[in-house]
């Protein structure tokens, strides 16, 4: 009776570690970072400014689009970030402290001249903010005809990615 007992105490035990020994090995999925929307967040480890769900939506020819993102200073001191999309020249943009600046949803969409990036590519951006040498990211161009992006998805008063697409069409 007692080598019985101890057999389904041992069996229950492996049992228990099999079925939840997994987590042991595996990394936690809600720890991987990633970009949760059609843009990308850029973290530059050197400089105060964050851009969150950074895009550009271009014209079908790919020679002029609108840089949408939002652009955060979690810092207690103004700051700038320079933008340079491609060899083009810089968008600069100043960031009160404290503050987000919404190009697209808040703020008018900042808009590139002679890009040369067609819809369904990407294209390399690099920001600086600070004093830091900055980080360049591989951005994605987009048409703007996605549901999320269309003017006639608009509702206002609401702020949503909905409205965001109503400031994206490039003219």
């Amino acid at each position: 009776m007692k080598s019985r007992l101890v057999a389904s105490a041992a069996i229950s035990a492996l049992v228990l570690l099999g079925a939840t020994g997994c987590t042991f090995i595996s990394p936690q999925a809600t720890k991987i970072e990633y970009s949760a929307s059609d843009g990308v967040n850029v973290f530059d480890s050197d400089g105060p400014i964050d851009v969150r769900n950074a895009f550009i939506v271009a014209s079908e020819d790919g020679t002029v689009g609108n840089f949408i993102g939002a652009v955060v200073n979690p810092s207690s001191e103004k700051a700038t970030l320079t933008i340079t999309v491609g060899d083009l020249d810089p968008l600069t943009v100043t960031v009160p402290a404290g503050k987000t600046l919404s190009y697209g949803a808040g703020e008018e969409p900042l808009r590139i001249e002679d890009l040369d990036a067609k819809p369904g590519s990407t294209i390399e951006v690099h920001f600086q903010s600070g004093d830091g040498a900055g980080t360049k990211t591989a951005i994605p161009v987009l048409d703007g005809t996605m549901v999320h992006s269309s003017p006639s998805t608009v509702s206002p008063p609401c702020w949503s990615r909905a409205t965001i697409g109503w400031n994206t069409r490039v003219a």
